[in-house]
C-alpha cells in the first residue's frame, strides 16, 4: 500500500485454455476441515490516538469509526517554538470534508506534539491534505522535515510534489518506533531553510500501539530474519524506526481500516493493483479462493493479518508447461541504501494439495534465492494454518540519477522437481518496510514531479517567400565558422536565387 486513495484497475484474469478437471476441482470442490477453535481475540491497543490537526472539539470518522479528537485548546496542542516568531494556525482545508483532511495545522516555524504513551512499540500515521489555504500558504511552498523519538521520517519532503506524482489528492505516511522508558513522544515538524517562505503542515496524527515484536524481533527469537545475500541472519531491534511502503491482500480486495485486526492497517488490493504484476504474471496466474476451510493459527497470532487475507492469494495455474516457463513477478521501486524488510504470508487451501511435496516453489527477493524449496504444508504443519516468513535485504544504489530502484520478488515452479504433485506457486499477502538507517534517518528524495505535456501549438500557414527568407536566416545563423571560401560559395548560391 502506497496510499489510501491510489488508483485501482479493474480487471479480471480468466484461464480458460487450462481448464482441465483438475484444475477444476481447485475451485469447485467443497471441502471441509474441522480444526480446533481458536481464542485467542483480535487486538486491543493500549493507545489509540486520533488527533485531526486544526480543529476544536470531537469528530467521528465513519470510516474507522473512531473519534478524532482537534488539537485546538486541548492536551495535544502543539508546542511552538517562540523564538522563531509567528505561531502555528489553523485552517479549513478548501479540497476535502472528510475526516482527518479537513483541517490543517500550519506554520512557518517549528512546532512540536507531545504524547504522554506507554513504552513499547507503536505506529505512527501522519496524514497530508496538501491544498493552498489561501494565498497566504501556496501548496507548492509545503517544504518540511518530520522528527518523532529520534528518528528523521521526512526531509525537506514535497507534499504538492509527492501528491502529483502519486496522482492523489490525499498523502498518508505509516512508521514504526518503539518508545522508551520516557514515557513520552514528541513529533515535530520544520519548515525547510532551502525554500523562502516555506512552511510545515500536518492535517492528522494517529499512534497505535502494537502487540510487542509484530515487526521487531524478539529477545527469545536467537535466529533473527532471513538475510538475503548473505550467510548471517538480521535482528530488527527496538533501536530502529520502520516506513510501511507497501501493504498487499494478494489476489485479493482491498482491506481498509476497521477491516484489520485492531491495529487500523490498510490492505491494498493486490487483485486491483496490478501495476506491480510483470505482463506474462498478469496473463497467465488464477486467483484460488476458500471458501470452505476452517483457519487455523496455531503458528502464527491471530492478529498478525485479517482472516480474509488467508482466505484469497495469487498462484500460477495448473499448467505445469506454462508454469515453468514463467515466474510469478512482483516489481516494486523503492528507495536505495537502505535495508527492507519483506513479510511474505501464505497459507495453503487448495483441496488437492494436502500433504508435504504436493507444492513446493523457489523464491528469489531482489535477484537473490531466498528459498529453493518452499513449502507451505511443511512450514505451516497442516493445512489452512496461516503462517508468514521475513527476509531482510539492502537494495544498493543505482545511477546517481536514479532515486528508485527496482526490488523484485518472483517465486518459481522448479523445473528440476519432479517429485513435487504440482509445479506452481502461491503468495497469499505481502508487507514491505524500509528499516532506518545507522544514522536513524528514514527520509529518502522527494519524487520527480509529473511530466507535463506541452500543448502542440499549429502556426498559421506562411507564404513560400516567407518560409524562404526565414530558412536563408537560419543558414546564416550557423554559419559563423565556416571556412571564407566555403561562405562565399553559399553567399553567391543564396544572392542568385
Amino acid at each position: 500500500m502506497k496510499n489510501p486513495s491510489s488508483k485501482h484497475l479493474h480487471k479480471s484474469i480468466t484461464m480458460k485454455p487450462f481448464l482441465t478437471p483438475l484444475f477444476l476441482s481447485l475451485f469447485l470442490h467443497i471441502i471441509t476441515v474441522h480444526v480446533a477453535g481458536d481464542t485467542s481475540p483480535i487486538y486491543t491497543p493500549v493507545e489509540d490516538i486520533t488527533l485531526q490537526c486544526g480543529f476544536s472539539g470531537d469528530q467521528l470518522n465513519p470510516d474507522d469509526t473512531r473519534t478524532w479528537t482537534g488539537d485546538i485548546n486541548s492536551k495535544f496542542s502543539p508546542f511552538e517554538n517562540q523564538a522563531a516568531g509567528s505561531p502555528s494556525i489553523s485552517r479549513q482545508a478548501p479540497s476535502s470534508s472528510s475526516v482527518p483532511y479537513s483541517t490543517a495545522r500550519l506554520s512557518r516555524s517549528e512546532f512540536t506534539y507531545r504524547f504522554l504513551v506507554a513504552t513499547g512499540q507503536k505506529f505512527i500515521r501522519l496524514y497530508f491534505n496538501p491544498a493552498s489555504y489561501g494565498p497566504d500558504f501556496d501548496r507548492s511552498k509545503a517544504l518540511f522535515s518530520v522528527k518523532a523519538g529520534g528518528f528523521t521520517l521526512l526531509k525537506d519532503f514535497n507534499s504538492s510534489v509527492t501528491a502529483d506524482a502519486s496522482e492523489s489528492d490525499i498523502i498518508y505516511r505509516e512508521f514504526c518506533l518503539n518508545v522508551e522508558s520516557e514515557q513520552s513522544l514528541n513529533i515535530t515538524f520544520m519548515p525547510s531553510r532551502a525554500t523562502a517562505d516555506a512552511y510545515a503542515f500536518i492535517n492528522g496524527i494517529e499512534i497505535v500501539s502494537m502487540p510487542n515484536n509484530l515487526y521487531y524481533t524478539s529477545a527469545q527469537n536467537s535466529d533473527g530474519v532471513n538475510y538475503i545475500g548473505s550467510e548471517n541472519t538480521f535482528r530488527i531491534e527496538n533501536g530502529t524506526a520502520l516506513e510501511m511502503v507497501y501493504r498487499f491482500n494478494v489476489g485479493g480486495r482491498p482491506l481498509v481500516f476497521n477491516q484489520d485486526t485492531g491495529m487500523y492497517r490498510n490492505w491494498d488490493g493486490e487483485q486491483e493493483e496490478h501495476k506491480y504484476l510483470d505482463d506474462l504474471s498478469l496473463k497467465f496466474s488464477v486467483l484460488p479462493q476458500n471458501s470452505s476451510i476452517e483457519l487455523n493459527f496455531t503458528e502464527i497470532a491471530k492478529y498478525s493479518a485479517p482472516e480474509e487475507l488467508y482466505r484469497t492469494g495469487r498462484s500460477m495455474g495448473m499448467n505445469k508447461t506454462i508454469n515453468k516457463s514463467y515466474n510469478l513477478t512482483w516489481e516494486f521501486p523503492v528507495v536505495p541504501k537502505f535495508l527492507y524488510l519483506l513479510r511474505l504470508h501464505f497459507c495453503e487451501f487448495v483441496p488437492d494439495v494436502t500433504k508435504y511435496g504436493d507444492r513446493r516453489f523457489l523464491i528469489f527477493i531482489a535477484n537473490q534465492t531466498a528459498e529453493k524449496a518452499w513449502d507451505i504444508i511443511a512450514r505451516s504443519r497442516g493445512k489452512g494454518r496461516p503462517i508468514y516468513k521475513d527476509y531482510v535485504v539492502f537494495m544498493p544504489a543505482g545511477p546517481a540519477s536514479q532515486k528508485k530502484v527496482s526490488l523484485f520478488l518472483a517465486l518459481q515452479a522448479n523445473p528440476k522437481d519432479n517429485m513435487t504433485n504440482f509445479n506452481d506457486a502461491i503468495l497469499n499477502g505481502l508487507e514491505i518496510f524500509k528499516l532506518s538507517d545507522t544514522n536513524r534517518n528514514l527520509a529518502g528524495p522527494n519524487p520527480d514531479p509529473p511530466l507535463l505535456i506541452t500543448p502542440r501549438v499549429i502556426a498559421p500557414p506562411q507564404s513560400r517567400k516567407f518560409k524562404k527568407r526565414m530558412q536563408t536566416k537560419v543558414w546564416h545563423a550557423s554559419l559563423g565558422s565556416m571556412p571564407p571560401l566555403l561562405l562565399k560559395k553559399f553567399n553567391n548560391i543564396t544572392t542568385q536565387s
